[in-house]
């Protein structure tokens, strides 16, 4: 319990500051969408001057763009990226902060095993992300009640905002499994900017080839928001692979950790 009201003391500074940042960039989009709607049809014409692919790498549906639902999915996307830097950041610090702040061997000789360690660790990082979502989809459903002008489906609101949660989920447990076997991380940002982007650039490329099966390369594209937004559901395959990614990540990294030698200062 120690461990776990320390690190989440730790973690207080960083999810206040995300999670401002998280609503801040859906504030910014929401307020655009009355100025979009009152000229759709030269927005129209204007986006449909960019080809297919680069508007469904961006999430930008016509058929829905101009409504509050649709809008939504545009700034959702940039949403997600932010919060999975956040996911990374916190997954990739778990166990790598220990040895570069050399207290790692002080916190194993602690009467607690490996598991106990990285248990707390983990549901630390893991309240610090629901958290997180918890207070931004409050923020993110009053702000879309404030600009929409007719009503909108709140369920599927929800379930579109939900993939943030587990998008991150996912780069939290790639973040564990990278801080385990990485002997040594001098930058914890560093590391979490390059995967992060190099996962959302995959993600673009899949989109604009259209093909189906590179989706599954990205977690950023296991939640298509037009197949949300007409079918009120997540596509279970990828819901799926996700969970799978999530499961062996995180088991290899309890598997690792409580063998791994762990250099004392």
């Amino acid at each position: 319990m120690n461990i776990l009201l320390h690190e989440l003391r730790a973690y207080r500074k960083s999810t206040i500051i995300w999670t401002i940042s998280l609503i801040a960039i859906v504030a910014l989009f929401m307020s655009l969408f009355p100025s979009f709607t009152k000229d759709t049809e030269e927005f129209t014409k204007l986006l449909e001057g960019y080809p297919a692919p680069l508007r469904e790498a961006f999430g930008i549906n016509l058929d829905n763009f101009f409504s509050i639902l649709g809008f939504y999915c545009y700034g959702l996307s940039f949403v997600t990226l932010c919060g999975a830097i956040q996911a990374m950041n916190l997954g990739t610090s778990i166990v790598s902060k220990e040895v570069r702040e050399k207290t790692a061997d002080f916190l194993l000789t602690k009467p607690v095993t490996r598991t106990a360690v990285l248990i707390n660790k983990l549901l630390a990082a893991l309240i610090s992300i629901i958290l997180t979502n918890i207070v931004y989809i409050a923020a993110a459903a009053f702000i879309a009640s404030q600009v929409n002008t007719e009503e909108f489906s709140v369920s599927i609101f929800i379930l579109l905002s939900l993939t943030v949660f587990f998008v991150q989920l996912i780069f939290l447990a790639i973040g564990i499994i990278i801080s385990v076997i990485v002997p040594k991380i001098k930058s914890v940002l560093t590391i979490s900017l390059a995967t992060v982007f190099a996962f959302y650039f995959l993600g673009m490329f899949s989109a604009t080839s259209g093909d189906e099966v590179k989706r599954y390369l990205s977690p950023f594209k296991y939640f298509d928001t037009a197949f949300i937004i007409e079918k009120s559901s997540y596509e279970a395959s990828f819901l799926i692979t996700g969970a799978v990614v999530i499961v062996l990540a995180i088991g290899a990294s309890f598997f690792v950790y409580a063998k791994k030698d762990i250099h004392s200062v």
